[in-house]
């Protein structure tokens, strides 16, 4: 498993903000992608403590924090027998900001999109 366009890999929740951002970048441009807690950015599966408010905490903050508001598929998988957090999300409500902020997925990296191109994703 690696990073994509459409594919973001977080080794724990301890990542949940970086974590949103890429979500935005992604449905910016792919409206489409997932998300997986405890796979480090080497695809290495490395495992998520996952308790009781773990998708709770993961669910809340995606609801917070990226306007317009997107409903997440969030589950616990088992990845080479290590518990891990998989979200998957769409969403055509185009443009997406997390913290107030447009960003767009480029390669692997989220940057923050100017307003030149928010702008543009109006007028599209």
């Amino acid at each position: 498993m690696r990073e994509s366009e459409t594919l973001e890999l977080k080794k724990s929740t301890s990542e949940l903000k970086e974590a949103i951002i890429s979500i935005v970048a992604i449905l910016n441009k792919h409206q489409r992608g997932e998300v997986y807690f405890g796979v480090g950015r080497d695809g290495k599966v490395v495992g998520q403590t996952i308790t009781e408010n773990t998708l709770r905490e993961i669910s809340r903050a995606i609801s917070e924090h990226i306007e317009p508001k997107i409903f997440p598929k969030i589950n616990e998988v088992v990845l080479e027998g290590k518990n891990c957090v998989h979200v998957e999300f769409v969403g055509n409500n185009l443009p997406y900001y997390a913290y107030g902020r447009a960003y767009i997925r480029v390669g692997d990296e989220d940057r923050q999109s100017s307003a030149k191109e928010v702008e543009r994703f109006i007028l599209n």
